[in-house]
């Protein structure tokens, strides 16, 4: 960490608190996600079932984006938070109790629901916890610390359920729920929202954060450039496996390699984004990182062997990791704070909508070519995705000044004539 950030944990008491929150729940979350997966194999044998484990995990973030993202601006959001981690408690203090593996993906499907509320949560509201100078470094150590808890949580988790099975490792995570829910109660609501948004009735409310979307440049360069983006990841991770195995010969040592590789560059892009983007300017960053994903891609698939294609990985995830911190800011600088919480839910429903119809098309594609060529087609989505990125955000003026609410006017009219005008001057301003 530099000392800037290192400064910020100690500036801002409310951030360390999310900080440190989202530490201890995101090792244990990696911990356990280990453990579901095993335990669901032990008790299965069955693909199937760890197929529904997984869309358990991802379906529940793409309902909340669909039919309640209005209530994270309507609602507290510590409040919200809070009542996320005390389910995500129950949840997970209940399953060394399942009896069987509907039961085990039932209760996933649970934390997957509350998980799709905490999320946008926690980046709605980090713009009002730190000062606007500090938001890019910010948003840099939140998206650092967790993927580093993706990387050390998945390898303790594993050497855990080898020793003692999955039940420790639930009641573990269990735990960080319960300290995760206390740190958050420390921060002053005030400090995560300005004000609860007042609702025109929930459909209406839904409708805001679509036409907030369409309307607000920088929430349509994440939309546009970051779809094309996810359908470049989906085909990364499923032919991953098969890269590894089939074309390195690596086993699954290999494929351990490359996933361990990806998590590293993801931290290592997400530590250095913050500096990055106030010395270069956030348009220039979000073309880089994404080229830098399409080169990182390309790279691997053209390898001679894992090693080379693990350094290559590294670049890619490094890239990947600095273009979710720049989506969390186009998307922080694009909405304000009444709406910002159904901005999220909105890009975040449709990634995960991306996402899962590009895994299955990968699937088909995968078998038919291969996975060096599946490879080469995500690098070259990916080198569209920088393109188009760059090309949406270049000339708009994006800095924290515009957290300000100029787009508020244009969201809650009288008349479709009155919905126009503000909207458009701020796209202009942005």
């Amino acid at each position: 960490m530099t000392g800037r950030q290192l400064g910020l944990l100690g500036r801002e008491p409310g951030f360390r608190s999310l900080f440190l929150a989202t530490l201890g729940s995101g090792l244990g979350t990696w911990l356990a996600l280990v453990a579901l997966q095993i335990d669901v194999l032990h008790r299965t044998h069955s693909p199937v079932w760890m197929s529904a484990l997984l869309i358990a995990n991802l379906l529940p973030s793409l309902l909340v984006g669909l039919l309640a993202g209005p209530l994270v601006d309507r609602l507290s959001r510590r409040s919200l938070m809070i009542g996320a981690d005390l389910v995500r408690f129950g949840a997970f203090f209940a399953l060394p109790f399942a009896p069987n593996a509907t039961t085990i993906v039932a209760l996933a499907a649970v934390t997957g629901i509350a998980t799709g509320f905490f999320r946008p949560a926690v980046y709605a509201g980090l713009p009002n916890l730190v000062s606007d100078a500090d938001l890019p470094a910010a948003n840099s150590l939140l998206q650092t610390i967790d993927n580093s808890t993706w990387a050390v949580g998945s390898l303790v988790g594993g050497a855990l359920v080898a020793a003692s099975g999955p039940h420790l490792a639930y009641w573990i995570n269990a735990v960080t729920f319960l300290v995760s829910a206390a740190l958050i109660a420390q921060i002053p609501q005030r400090l995560l929202q300005e004000a609860k948004a007042e609702t025109r009735g929930h459909w209406r409310d839904l409708g805001d954060g679509l036409v907030l979307v369409r309307r607000s440049r920088p929430l349509l360069t994440v939309l546009v450039a970051w779809n094309i983006g996810m359908v470049s990841n989906a085909f990364v991770n499923v032919g991953e496996p098969f890269l590894a195995t089939e074309s390195f010969s690596a086993g699954s040592f290999g494929l351990g390699l490359l996933m361990g590789c990806a998590g590293v560059g993801l931290a290592a892009g997400a530590y250095i984004a913050g500096s990055w983007i106030e010395k270069r300017g956030l348009p220039n960053v979000y073309g880089a990182a994404l080229g830098m994903m399409a080169v990182g891609i390309a790279g691997a698939a053209a390898s001679p062997n894992v090693w080379v294609a693990a350094v290559c990985v590294i670049v890619s995830g490094a890239g990947n990791g600095a273009t979710i911190v720049c989506n969390a800011l186009l998307v922080q600088y694009g909405a304000p704070d009444r709406l910002r919480g159904r901005a999220f839910t909105v890009l975040m429903s449709s990634n995960v909508t991306v996402l899962t119809l590009g895994m299955l098309l990968a699937g088909r594609l995968t078998d038919s070519f291969g996975p060096r060529w599946i490879w080469g087609v995500a690098a070259l989505l990916s080198s569209a995705a920088a393109v188009v990125g760059f090309a949406l955000a270049r000339g708009t003026a994006l800095t924290t000044s515009h957290l300000a609410e100029p787009a508020e006017p244009g969201i809650e009219p009288q008349t479709a004539h009155e919905a126009e005008a503000p909207v458009q001057a701020q796209e202009r301003a942005i």
